[in-house]
């Protein structure tokens, strides 16, 4: 028998795995994630998919990417309500994950352990490029991580910076193209100094 973390898992255990997407606004993120969803759907595998109650730009029996792509979701308050509304099912999605508490990486860990496969979308990087909630404790126990990128308004080249144009200083601040911008290093950092 092995232990994991403090849960005994029995040797011949199912295991699922663990995939995070990550970049700045803009990316793409939310659309991989749907795409990758539509994709168990299609194999016929049990789906369900969450996002965090405070996000509600857009509806909160949905998410939805920035180019209108949608597919049912379920908003929890918590990480753990996770863990509670995914039984019977083979993949879990979970956008938004910059938004919710440090307990995301266990559980999602305890729904791999049972042979989940779950999907993560997230920020990696807050709008002053520091490392943003649970996500860099997500990528480092993560099977796969895709990093995707926008485009730079800017110069045009690959951004993974999410830059903030209005002047607001608290960390969470629900926005999209009114109050964020993607950039490429340069850039960003070039606007840090303006």
């Amino acid at each position: 028998m092995l232990f994991s973390e403090d849960r005994l898992v029995r040797k011949d255990a199912s295991y699922g795995s663990i995939e995070v997407i990550c970049g700045s606004m803009f990316s793409g993120k939310t659309e991989e994630l749907i795409r990758r969803m539509r994709r168990a759907q299609l194999a016929k595998l049990g789906i369900e998919i969450f996002k965090p109650a405070l996000d509600t730009r857009y509806q909160q029996e949905a998410i939805i990417s920035h180019d209108s792509n949608r597919i049912p979701s379920t908003s929890v308050e918590s990480s753990s309500a996770i863990l509670l509304l995914s039984s019977g099912t083979k993949v879990v999605g979970i956008d938004e994950a910059q938004f919710f508490d440090e307990e995301l990486p266990d559980v999602c860990n305890q729904l791999a352990n049972t042979g989940i496969r779950v999907i993560v979308a997230g920020l990696d990087m807050d709008f002053k490029g520091r490392p943003f909630g649970p996500v860099p404790a997500l990528m480092a126990i993560a099977e796969h991580v895709t990093k995707v990128h926008a485009v730079c308004v800017r110069c045009g080249a690959p951004a993974n910076y999410s830059y903030r144009i209005v002047e607001e200083e608290k960390r969470l601040l629900l926005g999209q193209k009114e109050s964020y911008e993607p950039r490429c290093r340069a850039c960003f950092y070039q606007g840090k100094k303006i």
